[in-house]
């Protein structure tokens, strides 16, 4: 973490200096206008809610229906992925120390002579796939976290709580601020009030206005068969109650076992009724000591006895999609801009079980804020909005694919017996180890994401796949990190530039600081730091001890802030202990290297050969634009 840049700051380097009128706090009344209107503070609302925050020139408001910020229940589990999306916000560290780690998976299925047994234990994920843990963690404190880095941000950011929205109209492209959305208080008060916004985004789940008032619909379909979860402290003698499990009984239905943090607090999803072709979960009033009774039933014959529930609900498995996420009629691209935008729930619902609720949402947020926030400071065309939708529609679809397989998998009529065979549940959760820790996604071709001509010159970072962190040594002070931590959630771009042992990057710097097609004088605004839309970094193959300080180009060594203060942080060298050279680990072309340009929200854009500084150029003039 970098600070005192222009100037000593006492106390906690996370609160950054206040914008100014960033202090004074509306007295619970909305602004008139805003740049973005988030609606909904969930996981999604909250998650872009925390990057917008970042950037004292963008008016951003949210409001959530509810009086309160969440206390406890609903999503819980951390993907791998959206570990290494809290570390670009600063509070991975916070959810590692305060979450249960899901380190291995148990497998229980019906014995022989009744009961059950278990059936296998695995590793949760698999070595090498990321840096970060799965851990579970109450959703609540995941806002908690977001909300801290809204307060701490420069614009103190806060949601407005007690508001619904009760409609939502768009006018004329030409107007500054096309939205009109009109609120109400949402515990039924009087008065109403009216925001004017150039965006709005619905974060408001799947019963979402926001999504009804642009015409869109939810449309799959359910499965008809009630499930329950609750989060209870118990006694009981099963030896896996602190492993993730899956329990399959013979007769009695099935239980998924997700710990929770503290040591003591046990989540539990259990298989309840098939329901009729037209009845919903409501019809059937079923209570929390149903729950209790068919756990017993599952869990015989090891002994399971309730002290408390923390929390507990009732659902039925469906799996529901929208088919695009923004305002824009298909085919109407070329003639419209994208105003209104949905996110999480809004646009796509599934059951829990997947453990992806929480962490798409939270994706589909950390995809459009910085696409907003580039376009609202004029740094990109406002057509990279319409890929939004075009990206986040596939990794949706994915997930109600996976969730109904997944589904259909756990409600199957268990095998008596106890044969040998792996049961198809244990196979199918092995099999996607990699999609349930998050990193399984890849976007398609499209403006932002290279021809993939070069991907042979880095085979570990895929285009169009996150950008997977491996060890490395700062050069100037020594330190071992992941070099994917540099990636903040600060809205800049990265360029990485591996330097080859036969193929050095000086032609390379030398465009980039002195060409007029260069993407960083092109794209940086005059007075501004010369990081402050490109952050180029610098990797080499050898020993940090062997690398000449003297010898690196200015652009390596930048003068930033009102003092012209040199930035130490922009050069690493591939850490030479065993296991941890990132050329070998992300098979990096040791003899040419290579340049990986890196999205704001740590995807990979492209790969191109050192030489390569025209196509680098090309690929920014796609996007960018002069910044106003």
């Amino acid at each position: 973490m970098q600070y005192h840049l222009n100037g000593f700051r006492p106390g906690d380097p996370r609160l950054a200096e206040a914008a100014p009128g960033a202090e004074q706090r509306r007295q619970n009344k909305l602004p008139e206008y805003a740049d973005v209107l988030i609606v909904g503070a969930g996981p999604a609302g909250l998650t872009l809610a925390a990057q917008l925050s970042a950037f004292p020139d963008i008016a951003t408001c949210i409001v959530e229906r509810k009086d309160a910020p969440m206390e406890k229940g609903q999503a819980d589990g951390v993907s791998c992925r959206s570990m290494e999306m809290f570390q670009a916000f600063g509070f991975a560290g916070q959810v590692k120390h305060e979450a249960y780690w899901v380190n291995e998976a148990a497998f229980w299925k019906p014995g022989r002579d009744g009961g059950i047994v278990r059936n296998g234990r695995v590793q949760d994920v698999e070595d090498g796939l990321s840096e970060m843990p799965h851990v579970i963690l109450n959703q609540a404190r995941v806002h908690d976290m977001y909300l801290d880095v809204m307060r701490n941000s420069p614009t103190r950011l806060a949601p407005d709580y007690g508001r619904q929205m009760t409609a939502l109209s768009i006018g004329p492209e030409a107007e500054d601020y096309p939205v009109t959305v009109t609120l109400e208080p949402a515990g039924g008060g009087q008065g109403t009030e009216t925001v004017r916004a150039r965006y709005v985004v619905g974060c408001d789940g799947a019963r979402s206005a926001v999504r009804k008032a642009i015409g869109r619909q939810l449309t799959g379909e359910a499965a008809n068969q009630a499930w329950g979860v609750m989060d209870v402290l118990c006694h009981t003698d099963f030896p896996d109650i602190r492993l993730k499990s899956l329990v399959r009984s013979a007769d009695q239905g099935t239980i998924l076992i997700i710990p929770r943090e503290g040591g003591y607090l046990v989540r539990l999803y259990i298989e309840m009724d098939k329901l009729a072709a037209d009845e919903r979960v409501a019809d059937r009033k079923i209570a929390i000591e149903d729950l209790i009774a068919a756990a017993k039933r599952i869990f015989a014959p090891y002994t399971f006895e309730v002290k408390e529930v923390a929390w507990w609900s009732v659902y039925e498995i469906g799996q529901r999609l929208c088919g695009k996420f923004d305002d824009v009629p298909a085919g109407a691209e070329d003639s419209r801009l994208p105003r209104v935008f949905i996110a999480g729930d809004a646009c796509h619902t599934h059951s829990p079980k997947a453990g992806q609720g929480m962490n798409v949402s939270m994706g589909d947020a950390f995809n459009l804020g910085w696409k907003l926030a580039a376009v609202l400071r004029g740094q990109a065309r406002p057509q990279l909005l319409h890929s939004y939708s075009a990206e986040r529609q596939g990794v949706a679809q994915d997930l109600i694919d996976f969730d109904r397989e997944w589904a259909r998998i756990m409600s199957e009529r268990a095998d008596t017996g106890g044969g040998a065979e792996t049961p198809a549940f244990q196979k199918h959760f092995i099999k996607h180890g990699r999609y349930t820790a998050g990193v399984a996604v890849r976007y398609a071709p499209s403006v932002l994401t290279g021809s993939g001509d070069h991907q042979a010159l880095a085979q570990g970072f895929g285009i169009g796949t996150r950008f997977h962190s491996a060890p490395v040594v700062r050069f100037f002070d020594a330190r071992p990190m992941q070099l994917g931590h540099v990636v903040k959630a600060d809205g800049r771009w990265r360029v990485f530039v591996f330097a080859g042992e036969d193929a050095g990057p000086d032609a390379l710097f030398s465009f980039l600081a002195s060409d007029p097609a260069s993407p960083l004088l092109r794209w940086t605004p005059p007075e501004s730091d010369p990081d402050s839309v490109i952050d180029l970094r610098a990797v080499y193959p050898g020993h940090h001890h062997d690398l000449d300080a003297a010898r690196l180009p200015a652009l390596l060594k930048p003068q930033k802030g009102q003092y012209g203060l040199t930035d130490h942080e922009k050069v690493f060298c591939a850490d030479q202990r065993p296991g941890r050279d990132i050329y070998d680990l992300r098979g990096i072309n040791r003899t040419a290297g290579c340049v990986v340009v890196v999205r704001p929200d740590q995807y990979v854009a492209d790969v191109l050969p050192v030489a390569a500084a025209a196509g680098l150029a090309r690929y920014f003039e796609r996007i960018m634009q002069p910044a106003s």
